[in-house]
């Protein structure tokens, strides 16, 4: 990550610049202004940020006004000498004082675990991308896929000097961003975070709508991706392992509809977890006279004034639909299956200030502290919480006890906004502990559930009639539209696409209904060379960016291509009883964690019980895991003749 030059600041006045630093968030102006003078009173109190709580933003960081405006002071004096050429007394702090600042910035000890992450993260120990030392052989990469992960996939390919090509089945770069676009569709992680640590974004809002993530994605790969590579309304729907040529064989739908084999040394497959549509089989759906669609296929101008409409499902996507339509409809029919712990938010609707977008662009270190001190909130930082005590006797509610801490707080700001509705209370108040599914962030969600046309419904969805929805319970209610927010094949990796990997096994088969499982999420004995993103257990259930963990597999990806071209090797494949004691490792570590906690059904979990879409690991863990492929971990074999090829 560049830094900005120190002509970018001009003559700022300097109380004008104090002023623009109040603006900013404190804990990250601390670190900064540390670095810029290497002065240790900054660390220590009165000028040591406290602890955030729950998922708070922390700007003031806990302290005083008149410390607040003494830290922007001294960084405004700081920054105008940094900007008159002098160097920062500490431009890449590492180790021990990285993790010093890092407590700092989070206000709360940060273990060591988390250096050699952030370090490269922040930019303090810069990782340089993989390209093979030497070549020894030509290679071909086939990607599937040009969202998130495959954008980052052929970024590092072109990186490498790799040939590669990419199969996008839609007409754009995107992938669920592209093909969401219902009302409300939008991050909810806040947007500084939700963004790849190599290309930045002045984002309007704290937590970015659908079209301005998925016109972010489209201007990263303008500027960071050969667009020329990507085959735009081509599906790949077969992939096959050939044992002579130890090449895979494409079958990839072309545009007019056509089918053509396409081969290639590597498959890295990016079609994502949330990607193919869940539309349940409800009966009568032939019968009923309105409309009926799934979230993810959202009409095009698509008009809802004064519609009767009914929305199946109360999870991520129902919860950003309602109050986002609700203003719009006559009436609005809420069925919900469970009910999902909900945390306040602040900053969800909140526009990013002008000021903090000067800060970003034109102060050191700064945005790198800012998205830090998001991704410790968001991400590892209640990951402790979620493990299950033995001896805590939590009537089926709490898992331990900072989780029953969690429950109080969660269900207190949940009566409170449903003050004087007991019958929206005991409908929303969930059994289950907190984080035992998604946690979801208040966009208006129990603002929109206590207006006088909208009903929640507990019962499930029995059939759909000519003129509504009949509930479990016998009750029909009148409908014009409706609306199924009910996921997507998230436990169905590569779905639908057939893969036949080594003696022509069927990947499906050999995972079963459901009950994937690959070493790291990228690899399975028996199908060499078949690389995944956002495979089996690659989620991260305890809340963060994704962005960061495809990048780990990306990278590891990378390295792996690099060494087969370095090592003139033709296969690699992971070995079986490495692949089966991850995996052991991996049920073990669920068995003692939250989403394995009985009482509840999620998405996470295939109808045995076994989570099969969340890694229980850190994301600092799942880094260090993927930082460097260990080549002992897999089969390989050496190039093919070069005559058969």
């Amino acid at each position: 990550m560049t830094e900005p030059n120190p002509l970018d600041l001009g003559t700022e006045d300097l109380d004008r610049l104090a002023q623009k630093l109040a603006s900013g968030n404190i804990p990250s102006l601390v670190a900064m202004l540390y670095q810029l003078t290497g002065d240790d009173r900054w660390l220590a109190d009165p000028y040591r940020p406290r602890r955030a709580p729950q998922i708070d933003n922390n700007d003031d960081g806990g302290l005083a006004p008149d410390i607040r405006a003494e830290i922007c002071a001294a960084a405004a004096t700081a920054l105008r000498a940094w900007s008159a050429g002098q160097p920062p007394a500490v431009p890449a702090p590492t180790g021990d004082l990285l993790l010093r600042l890092m407590s700092l910035v989070a206000g709360e000890p940060v273990h060591a675990d988390f250096e050699p992450m952030m370090a490269d993260e922040l930019g303090f120990r810069p990782h340089v991308p993989r390209r093979p030392t030497e070549v020894k052989r030509p290679m071909r990469v086939a990607i599937i896929g040009a969202g998130i992960s495959g954008l980052l996939a052929a970024r590092a390919m072109d990186l490498a000097g790799v040939e590669h090509v990419v199969f996008e089945k839609n007409g754009d770069v995107g992938g669920t961003w592209l093909e969401n676009h219902y009302p409300g569709c939008g991050v909810d992680t806040p947007s500084q975070l939700y963004s790849f640590s190599f290309y930045q974004r002045d984002w309007s809002q704290h937590f970015g709508k659908r079209d301005e993530v998925e016109g972010y994605l489209r201007d990263m790969a303008a500027e960071c991706v050969d667009r020329s590579v990507i085959r735009f309304g081509h599906e790949v729907t077969e992939a096959e392992w050939d044992e002579v040529e130890r090449l895979w064989q494409l079958r990839v739908t072309e545009p007019g509809g056509d089918s053509v084999t396409v081969v290639a040394d590597v498959v890295i497959t990016a079609t994502g977890q949330l990607n193919r549509p869940k539309m349940p089989d409800v009966a009568g759906a032939e019968n009923f006279g309105g409309l009926l669609f799934h979230s993810a296929r959202w009409p095009e101008n698509l008009d809802l004034t004064g519609r009767r409409v009914s929305v199946v499902g109360s999870g991520a996507t129902a919860m950003q639909i309602v109050p986002a339509i609700v203003g719009d409809v006559e009436s609005l029919t809420v069925y919900q299956r469970s009910p999902h712990w909900i945390a306040p938010s602040n900053d969800y609707f909140r526009a990013i200030d002008s000021d903090v977008h000067w800060l970003n662009r034109h102060l050191p270190f700064y945005r790198r502290w800012n998205r830090f001190r998001l991704a410790w909130t968001f991400n590892d930082r209640v990951h402790p919480s979620l493990h299950v005590d033995p001896e805590w006797d939590g009537g089926g509610h709490s898992i331990n006890r900072v989780n029953d801490r969690h429950r109080q707080y969660f269900t207190r700001y949940l009566t409170e906004q449903l003050d004087g509705r007991p019958d929206l209370i005991a409908k929303t108040l969930p059994d289950y502990p907190p984080y035992g599914k998604r946690m979801l962030l208040d966009n208006g969600w129990f603002a929109a559930l206590r207006e006088p046309h909208v009903e929640l419904v507990t019962d499930g969805v029995a059939e759909l009639t000519a003129t509504g929805v009949l509930a479990a319970d016998g009750t029909e209610r009148p409908a014009d539209i409706v609306v199924m927010a009910t996921g997507f094949q998230a436990r169905r990796p590569l779905y639908p696409i057939t893969v036949r990997g080594r003696d022509g096994r069927l990947l499906h088969e050999i995972w079963g209904e459901e009950d994937a499982r690959a070493y790291l999420g990228v690899t399975a004995p028996g199908f060499p060379n078949l690389f995944l993103t956002y495979g089996p257990n690659s989620n991260i259930g305890h809340g963060g960016s994704f962005i960061t963990i495809a990048e780990c597999q990306v990278r590891y990806i990378a390295d792996l291509v690099c060494t087969m071209i370095e090592r003139d090797l033709a296969t690699v494949e992971c070995k079986q009883e490495v692949h089966d004691r991850y995996n052991q490792e991996l049920d073990e570590a669920h068995a003692r964690m939250i989403w394995s906690y009985g009482g509840m059904r999620s998405w996470y979990r295939n109808a045995a019980g076994r989570v099969v879409t969340n890694m229980p690991w850190r994301v600092a863990d799942y880094w260090r895991m993927t930082h460097r492929v260990e080549l002992t971990d897999f089969h390989t074999e050496g190039a093919v003749v070069e005559a058969r090829r």
